[in-house]
């Protein structure tokens, strides 16, 4: 397994145990870095406008299109890093 990766699975694991609870704008921002890490790019239709947090997951995870694996776990284990201070 690569450090990389590895680094990545901590980090998720981290994200449980966060000393607060970090605001929705970054929590879409994890949610979205995570999924681009393990998933790749978004696919299916966007949500209904009656799915208002579907749609914000699905939004932020498009906003990342393009992004790589690698480049994507990078970003998500620098932001827990901050978040745990």
């Amino acid at each position: 397994m690569s450090d990389l990766k590895s680094k990545f699975e901590q980090a998720a694991a981290d994200s449980k145990n966060l000393p607060e609870r970090p605001d929705n704008a970054t929590l879409l921002k994890l949610y979205a870095l995570y999924k681009q890490a393990s998933s790749g790019d978004v696919d299916g239709k966007r949500p209904g406008f009656t799915d208002m947090v579907g749609r914000a997951k699905w939004d932020a995870w498009n906003e990342l299109k393009g992004t790589s694996t690698d480049d994507a776990m990078k970003q998500y284990v620098e932001l827990i890093e901050e978040l745990k201070g």
